[in-house]
């Protein structure tokens, strides 16, 4: 997750509140709109940067917008079910 400290950061915090689940089943719900959730970020995001981890909008779209985005946060969120 090269360049993404603030999303992992955010992963990590719903990790920690046992969100994980929840997020997961979100995420698939809205693979189909992936794209257009991504563009809802990108217009949201200089709004959200005025609040600390703001930028954290910015990568998630990111993450929408890529091939294995989806993927990749799947994984990020599933990581810590085996511990």
């Amino acid at each position: 997750m090269n360049g993404r400290s603030e999303i992992a950061g955010w992963i990590e915090a719903a990790k920690r509140r046992g969100q994980a689940p929840f997020l997961l089943t979100v995420l698939e719900a809205c693979e189909p709109l992936a794209p257009v959730l991504a563009q809802g970020l990108l217009v949201a995001q200089p709004l959200a940067n005025l609040w600390p981890g703001g930028a954290a909008l910015g990568e998630l779209a990111e993450l929408l917008e890529e091939p294995d985005g989806l993927r990749e946060l799947r994984a990020l969120l599933a990581d810590d079910r085996a511990e």
